[in-house]
């Protein structure tokens, strides 16, 4: 009798044990994941949550706020000239600089997936632009481009060229840019040789047997199976060109006559310059809008030219 109901006892002790324990863990996750989400509360949704109710409102920092309702978006969307102009730099800088970054790092990529010597060297030697950012490449490119003492113009002047305002021209300084972004495709170009190696030797080895030149392989074996690492390369790339702030700010203030400003750099001149917080967080929102619009276009299309192994038909 007494050790039945000592087993008895014990049965119903292991699953209070395991419930306290399940507890314990619970408890434990939640600690370690404090900081996480004590930060995503504090410095991304509680300033997301700020920023939506203030561009309802009109504030100077100074002033009462003011609710305004719709009049910010009002303005914005239909008498402010300036928000298309920077809309239209922003998207030509980035529909245009963003498919040049994807080319080239997948272009250097190939070249540096061969079997070469100091592989590691040229591979780090790409890559380390892509880790040098903000504003020391922004004066280094200043310099650069400068008109007359910059070395692109020096250069140019030793072939008997003369070469244009880079930064002081309206029709150059929006290339000068494109032309700066160039600078960190070895970001993507390390993703996309970790993309590569993934690539089944297999393919190639058969690809062989077939007598399939280095285009045909190209074409048919590495871009299909690339194409999930440039999906994320342009959705991240659309990403980052939409919100170009630092270069444009340091390099020429969103000149000549407005052909830099950029759509941050524009919400920075609202916010920080004429101290309009309230029709600053609209810019802020119709920005966050546009990339979500194109975002969603990238990931619509990406059923048609994606491919995932195991998949016939992509997604």
């Amino acid at each position: 009798m007494t050790s039945s109901a000592g087993l008895a006892e014990s049965s119903l002790r292991t699953p209070r044990r395991y419930g306290s324990l399940r507890r314990r863990e619970a408890i434990m996750g939640y600690v370690f994941a404090a900081p996480w989400i004590l930060g995503f509360v504090f410095f991304i949704a509680g300033p997301m949550l700020a920023s939506i109710i203030l561009s309802f409102t009109n504030w100077d920092l100074l002033s009462p706020i003011r609710f305004v309702g719709f009049g910010n978006y009002n303005k914005l969307l239909f008498n402010d000239p300036l928000l298309y102009q920077s809309l239209k730099v922003t998207s030509i800088y980035a529909f245009v600089s963003v498919p040049l970054q994807v080319a080239l790092g997948l272009v250097l990529a190939i070249l540096l997936n061969q079997k070469i010597k100091a592989l590691s060297f040229f591979r780090s030697i790409y890559y380390l632009p892509s880790v040098i950012g903000g504003i020391s490449v922004a004066i280094m490119w200043r310099w650069i481009l400068g008109t007359q003492f910059g070395m692109v113009n020096t250069l140019l002047s030793y072939a008997g060229i003369e070469g244009p305002a880079w930064l002081g021209d309206p029709q150059w300084v929006l290339v000068s840019f494109i032309i700066m972004s160039l600078w960190g495709t070895g970001g993507a170009m390390l993703i996309y040789l970790g993309g590569l190696q993934g690539i089944p030797s297999e393919l190639y080895e058969a690809a062989d047997v077939d007598g399939a030149g280095p285009i045909p392989k190209f074409l048919r074996i590495t871009v299909p199976m690339m194409t999930p690492v440039i999906f994320f390369n342009m959705i991240i790339g659309i990403i980052h060109a939409l919100q170009e702030f630092v270069a444009p700010f340091v390099m020429t203030g969103g000149g000549p006559h407005n052909s830099s400003l950029f759509l941050v750099l524009y919400l920075y001149r609202n916010a920080f310059q004429m101290f309009q917080m309230g029709y600053a967080s609209a810019i802020a929102w119709v920005l966050f809008i546009y990339i979500m619009i194109l975002t969603a276009l990238v990931v619509r299309s990406s059923a048609v030219w994606v491919y995932y192994e195991g998949s016939a038909k992509g997604r």
